[in-house]
């Protein structure tokens, strides 16, 4: 698989950034992480965006960087897991690259997630949060041509699954 970008979405704790980094390596792509991006170009944190801001002002934000991070070659491109929210961000994911939707079981997901303090949308109980959060987003990673689950696997197989699909 060369196509000319490769973005990774799913939901929190599916492995996006884990990933990412591995399978940019491994193609020698230029690994770009759309949180990284925001962060730098407003000089906050994601959760400082959210409190200070607002969870809409971060969405735009997220679809600028987006779109100018897709207008380049070879990307691996590392998405928040609400990127798929807005439509606009769906048309320029697929126009502009292999979309690979990460997944993994509820279970994993809360796993993997429990311990980071970083996660705006995880504040309070975390187990009740994560499971809100993917009944509110069934379906939203659906139209990724390409699907991984990445429970129970390692970082080279989902890399040896994304690049042979």
């Amino acid at each position: 698989m060369q196509p000319n970008n490769i973005i990774l979405i799913g939901f929190m704790g599916t492995g996006k950034s884990t990933v990412g980094e591995q399978l940019a390596q491994q193609l020698q792509y230029e690994r770009c992480d759309l949180d990284e991006e925001i962060v730098k170009a407003t000089g906050k944190t994601i959760s400082q965006i959210f409190a200070e801001d607002g969870e809409e002002m971060f969405r735009q934000l997220e679809s600028d960087v987006l779109r100018r991070l897709v207008d380049g070659n070879r990307r691996v491109i590392i998405t928040g897991g609400g990127a798929v929210l807005r439509p606009e961000n769906v048309q320029v994911m697929l126009q502009y690259g292999i979309v690979v939707a990460l997944t993994a079981e509820e279970q994993e997901i809360i796993r993997r997630v429990e311990q980071d303090q970083n996660r705006p949308l995880l504040q309070g109980n975390v187990k009740e949060k994560v499971r809100e959060l993917l009944q509110a987003r069934a379906g939203a990673y659906d139209f990724a041509p390409v699907q991984v689950d990445t429970t129970g696997k390692t970082i080279e197989e989902i890399v040896d699954e994304i690049t042979n699909a």
